[in-house]
């Protein structure tokens, strides 16, 4: 009996691995079909973030329109995709120049996307602008950016084609948010609050136009990390703050992230949160036990933790 146990363990794992890569296999396929042929519209596409859900995506055959504030950074994406695709299984993107804190302009590239292919099947609002700084010491006008980036327009663009995915009766508008739309962190006033708003009038907005069969999706990750910045190793300090911080901080990569919003897409989500235990944890505490965790915040903010001036 034991003999044959030694044996069957090690079937049973490859068993196992084998129905896992099955899976991912079939996964990978199904999100592909998804987006085939679809008009998909990606805000600041040239980001981390950007760049892995156009590959992502422009390999799943959809008719891509990538924007960005910089034309070169977008030609230089441009360039990439068309170097590594297959033509005859996908579509040239187009390129649009868009700054989403210049509420203004957001209008017409919307006309122009809409005269350019008719409708637009998925709208992935990605643009964000960060900053860090004690509340005092960051200026209204700054204030009044950041949430002009971050909240009006990503409405502004959503309420342009909202109502031609109304019309036709179909749609999907992805909102790539934080995790600080759901808890704030010292020294992030102006983003968490702009990432609160954003948060909020798309989870309304889900309720509004489900009887239209247009879908609401919200990805929440964590910080997204540069290509090149992982925790570095040594010895932390047993500060609980300063744990949950380091961990907060260096979040997942943009390639995780780019692949969890196709299957948000694919599977037609309305909410993902993704993140390491700690700050999961972190937004339970808030919410069932606050006192606690404005406790466990204060006393980082009590630390000391190196803060740059306004930038």
């Amino acid at each position: 009996m034991g003999v044959t146990a030694v044996f069957m363990l090690p079937l049973l794992l490859l068993g196992i691995s084998g129905l896992l890569f099955i899976y991912q296999e079939v996964s990978r396929l199904w999100s592909k079909s998804a987006v085939q042929n679809k008009v998909v519209v990606i805000t600041d596409a040239i980001s981390g973030l950007g760049k892995e859900c156009a590959r992502v995506f422009h390999t799943g055959g959809a008719r891509l329109v990538l924007c960005g504030k910089n034309w070169e950074r977008l030609e230089i994406l441009y360039d990439a995709l068309i170097s590594v695709a297959d033509p005859s299984k996908t579509f040239t993107p187009k390129l649009v120049l868009l700054d989403l804190s210049d509420i203004s302009c957001v209008q017409d590239v919307a006309k122009e996307v809409l005269d350019c292919y008719g409708c637009v099947d998925i709208l992935i609002n990605n643009a964000s602008m960060k900053i860090k700084g004690p509340a005092h010491k960051i200026s209204l006008e700054l204030d009044k950016k950041i949430m002009d980036a971050n909240y009006f327009g990503p409405i502004t663009l959503t309420k342009a084609l909202l109502p031609d995915m109304i019309s036709r009766r179909t749609g999907q508008i992805v909102l790539v948010n934080n995790i600080q739309g759901k808890l704030g962190i010292p020294f992030r006033t102006a983003y968490a609050a702009s990432k609160h708003a954003a948060l909020g009038f798309f989870d309304c907005l889900r309720a509004e136009v489900e009887e239209y069969d247009v879908v609401v999706s919200t990805v929440s990750p964590t910080f997204i990390r540069s290509y090149r910045v992982d925790p570095g190793q040594g010895n932390w300090d047993a500060s609980i703050w300063k744990f949950f911080f380091r961990k907060l901080t260096y979040g997942v990569h943009p390639v995780d992230v780019a692949e969890e919003v196709m299957r948000t897409v694919r599977r037609k989500k309305q909410e993902v949160f993704i993140a390491n235990p700690i700050p999961k944890a972190a937004v339970y505490l808030r919410t069932f036990f606050p006192e606690l965790f404005f406790a466990v915040v204060a006393c980082g903010v009590k630390e000391k933790l190196s803060v740059p001036e306004e930038s």
